[in-house]
């Protein structure tokens, strides 16, 4: 119930990738033998399925390492490219920390950053992010859909506010690729980042897609060597995991409709059950989402116990890359949320292969968790005589 951290190898993909890994070894940049050119040609070939997916042109395509380097590169790269023009960078708190942490590193080389806040829906404002943008500002990266609460963002009426001021738009679109249709053509995008383990291919590659025309935009690379990807990124190509990426990306265009709709139906299915308990609470926009995510508060429980108490399940209760931390999610603070409530969410992700057994029985195992960790609970026991905790003054002794 985790598959937004990451997901399982497709079988088709491991099938497609297990040749390239022995008898196919060559190095796609190796020019001059029949080795290297099978690379070349397996690299090509996934570039195409790639691109297809997003529909954008396969030269569009430069394969990194992950969406972390995707977004690495498309933030620092357009700042350095672009500084001439302008130095101001808009985004929004509750971005991937991956996004995060490139926009403060570009802060500490001049860079002027503006982080929206978002509605309690986890929606950003249109009329603020049109309110934030000034003559000076070169780029807009705000995120397809999040990876917490599952929202999908405007991106379209995002994408027009920033060419309306001659910005660019770049999407971290990890979550939303290969789940929900994505179009870089009818969404006005510039530069979009995605990753291959989340959609049922292999860990350690994923791309950044970089308009060509209408505008041409270019990136100073971040990882210099031989030239590699169009100079944006040098480094021997992963062929293995680009021919993985590419047959997962192939798969979604002719499953991600189905998948969808069964995916959906479960989720709904989870929600409506989990939601049947006293004092929990869905958390971000309903109707505008991804179709497997659901994000739950359950009032006077404490997250990290919740998780001990289904501990046959994969879930989590904030995201992958800060769960390490103990504070409370910084996405669903943004929405507004307590420490409390945000402390008591679990993050539900289902995926392709998640069965109706499997749901029931997540669904079972929460309730009975949540009703014996509030049964323990003295707050519970209060909250059920009346007693508004809020008006308690909590004295240390």
């Amino acid at each position: 119930m985790d598959h937004n951290a990451t997901t399982p190898c497709d079988p088709r993909v491991v099938d497609a990738m297990i040749p390239y890994f022995t008898n196919k070894f060559g190095n796609a940049a190796s020019r001059n033998h029949k080795f290297g050119w099978e690379g070349e040609e397996a690299v090509d070939y996934a570039r195409e399925q790639v691109a297809k997916l997003i529909n954008a042109d396969p030269k569009e395509i430069i394969f990194t390492s992950g969406a972390t380097e995707a977004d690495n590169l498309a933030i620092k790269g357009v700042f350095e490219m672009y500084k001439e023009k302008g130095n101001h960078i808009i985004t929004a708190k509750t971005e991937h920390k991956a996004v995060l942490d490139a926009c403060k590193h570009v802060e500490k080389l001049g860079a002027e950053v503006t982080y929206l806040s978002v509605k309690e829906d986890g929606l950003i404002d249109l009329a603020e992010l049109e309110a934030a943008m000034k003559p000076t500002t070169i780029l807009v990266s705000i995120m397809y859909a999040n990876n917490e609460i599952g929202v999908i963002q405007p991106i379209k009426e995002i994408s027009a506010i920033a060419k309306k001021h001659g910005a660019l738009f770049f999407t971290d679109a990890v979550q939303a690729v290969g789940k929900t249709k994505v179009d870089v053509i009818a969404d006005g995008i510039d530069l979009l980042a995605f990753t291959a383990h989340k959609m049922y291919g292999p860990k350690g590659v994923g791309a950044l897609y970089v308009r060509r025309k209408n505008p041409r935009v270019k990136v100073t690379a971040q990882m210099d060597g031989g030239g590699h990807e169009r100079g944006m990124r040098s480094g021997t190509l992963n062929v293995p995991g680009i021919v993985g990426f590419g047959k997962a990306c192939e798969i979604c265009i002719h499953e991600m409709e189905s998948d969808a709709a069964r995916i959906g139906k479960m989720r709904d299915h989870l929600e409506k059950e989990l939601l049947t308990l006293e004092e929990s609470y869905l958390n971000g926009n309903k109707e505008h989402r991804l179709p497997h995510v659901a994000n739950i508060s359950f009032k006077y429980v404490e997250g990290e116990g919740l998780l001990m108490g289904v501990k046959d399940i994969a879930l989590s209760s904030g995201s992958a890359c800060t769960s390490a931390s103990l504070e409370p999610s910084y996405v669903l603070k943004a929405l507004g949320l307590d420490d409390e409530l945000a402390h008591s969410s679990l993050r539900f992700g289902l995926g392709r292969f998640t069965t109706d057994e499997e749901v029931d029985f997540t669904i079972n195992q929460v309730k009975e968790a949540v009703t014996k960790l509030r049964d323990m609970s003295p707050l519970w026991e209060m909250f059920k005589e009346g007693i508004d905790l809020k008006t308690i003054d909590w004295q240390e002794h």
